[in-house]
Parts: structure tokens; C-alpha cells; sequence
């Protein structure tokens, strides 16, 4: 595996490959001491500080990767044929091993519901073809072989596949349509967090409409133009309006189910059959219940 950084991190390396690869430092600095990690083919240490168009590259079969076992964990299936599974993932579930979270996972459930699982992304995201935070609820497309995994890839970079989400935002927001066009980069004082900057940024629009007004908050749906990580959550927060109970870009304290996000709606054609799909996915019974308890506008 090669990985070629893109933009100026100025982070080390064992915390850039440890977003990246889903490894431990502890195990990205042994893999390091070992040459099994090199960057522009040299051997460095894991205090290296990774530079834009440095070329890092992963050998395989380092005797500590990490192994992920089959669980035995109910998941809701809403769609399923010989090439693709689509999936309802409920909040709380993060969706592949990684940082710590090596069970309990959708990948988890997945290697125990199925042998037939896309292997492109290696032994840690099997079928993942694409992600949702781990407290976002809704729809994910898993690929169940590599031919479909490729098309879908493709079809995600470039722009063919439109999911929509349904959003609570804090506020009352007053119009009935908007577009966010701001650049999202990394944040420099959380690096966990994703900030609206111009500063090692790539190019974020989100497309948003009011669905029902209530008193103190706004549920909306949204669409992407493009697919940055964090995007609808760092775009809300950036225009004053951040998506209930966030646990990350709010400073009021969240509850265990976390932001009021879902996933709720999904069209692209058919990697294989090439037949034009649609899904829907209904919003979870907490974020229904909520809703249920507000005042209408």
C-alpha cells in the first residue's frame, strides 16, 4: 500500500498513519523500527513530521496486524443482492475497527453475517466502501465483491452517487433554502475536529432545505456536493446553527446517542446491473421521539 500525503499535515507520522491506517502508534512505530513503513523509501522514525507529496509505503504481512473476529451483532439489512448490501446503521455503531474500537463494529456484524465481502480495503474495512460517524444513523452501501467496490468507488469520486441527510439544527433558521460554499481543512488547535479555513483546505458545498420549523430548532434536509469529513457538522456549526446534540461542535453537553444526524436517503445506479436505485430510511426512534416533544412554528 502506498499513501501519498496531499496536503501540508505538519503532524508525525505515527499520528498521521494512525488516522489513516487504523493502527496503534505503539504498532505503527514498531512497523517503522522494522522498515516496514517508509517514506520516499527511506527509513525514518515515528517522530518524522509528514511533508505534502511525501510517498509512504506499507508493506504487508507485519506479524502484529491486527486481527478482526466475527461478531455475532444484530445489524438492519434493508437491501441485499448478490453484489451489494445496504445497510440502516444505528447511531452509536462505528462503522470499522480502529483506534482503539476493534469490536463492536459494523465490520464486526458484517464478517459475521457474511464470507462475501469486497477485500480492496484490506483486512480492517472489508465491504466498506464508504463511512458514516460512528453516532450517524442511516444509509451505507457495503460492497460484497471488488468488481462492485471499484464501480462504486469511482461513482463516489466522482459525484454520481446522491445521498441526502435530515438534520436538527439549534436555532430557528430563517430561510427556506441555503447553500454552504466554505473550505474545510483539519483543525489546528483539536486535530480531531474538522474547521472551516483556507488554510490546507479542499473545497465543501452543502445544500440545505427547511422541512419543519420548531421553537428553538430547525429540521432540515441536506445534500453534498462534495464528501469532506465532518462536512454537514463543521458547515452547520460554521453558519451559527450546529446539528443537535453534537458531542463534538457544540459546547452544550450531549446525550450517549449523539448528533441528531441521519443518513436518510440514498440513489445511484447499480455498480454491476446497472439499474437506477432508490432508498429510504426512516429517522431512529430517539430522534423521532424528540422531535414528537417540540412546539411547531
Amino acid at each position: 500500500m502506498v499513501l501519498k500525503v496531499e496536503e501540508e499535515e505538519k503532524e508525525r507520522i505515527d499520528k498521521y498513519l494512525a488516522k489513516h491506517l487504523d493502527y496503534s502508534r505503539s504498532l505503527i512505530a514498531k512497523m517503522l523500527e522494522d522498515e516496514f513503513i517508509l517514506v520516499n523509501g527511506k527509513k525514518i522514525k515515528a517522530n518524522y513530521v509528514v511533508k505534502e507529496n511525501d510517498e509512504i509505503s506499507i508493506k504487508d504481512g507485519y506479524v502484529e496486524e491486527i486481527d478482526i473476529k466475527p461478531e455475532n451483532i444484530p445489524i438492519n439489512i434493508i437491501y441485499e443482492d448478490n453484489d451489494i448490501i445496504i445497510v440502516n446503521k444505528e447511531s452509536g455503531m462505528v462503522v470499522h475497527p480502529g483506534s482503539g474500537n476493534f469490536s463492536g463494529t459494523l465490520v464486526n456484524a458484517l464478517m459475521y453475517y457474511t464470507n462475501n465481502l469486497s477485500d480492496i480495503n484490506g483486512e480492517v474495512r472489508p465491504g466498506v466502501v464508504h463511512r458514516i460517524d460512528k453516532d450517524t444513523s442511516g444509509i451505507m452501501i457495503v460492497a460484497k465483491n471488488n468488481k462492485a467496490h471499484e464501480v462504486l468507488a469511482d461513482m463516489l469520486s466522482k459525484h454520481e452517487i446522491n445521498r441526502e441527510y435530515v438534520a436538527l439544527l439549534k436555532g430557528e433558521f430563517m430561510h427556506d433554502t441555503a447553500t454552504i460554499d466554505a473550505p474545510i481543512g483539519r483543525d489546528k488547535t483539536d486535530r480531531k475536529k474538522m474547521t472551516v479555513t483556507a488554510d490546507g483546505s479542499k473545497k465543501a458545498i452543502t445544500h440545505l432545505k427547511v422541512l419543519e420549523r420548531y421553537k428553538g430548532y430547525t429540521l432540515v434536509r441536506l445534500s453534498l456536493e462534495t464528501g469532506r469529513t465532518h462536512q454537514i457538522r463543521v458547515h452547520m456549526n460554521y453558519i451559527g446553527y450546529p446539528i443537535y446534540n453534537d458531542p463534538v461542535y457544540t459546547s452544550s453537553s450531549a446525550s450517549e446517542f449523539g448528533q441528531f444526524l441521519h443518513s436518510a436517503s440514498i440513489d445511484f445506479v447499480h455498480p454491476i446491473t446497472k439499474q437506477s436505485l432508490h432508498f429510504d430510511c426512516e429517522l431512529p426512534e430517539t430522534f423521532k421521539n424528540f422531535l414528537d416533544t417540540l412546539e411547531k412554528k
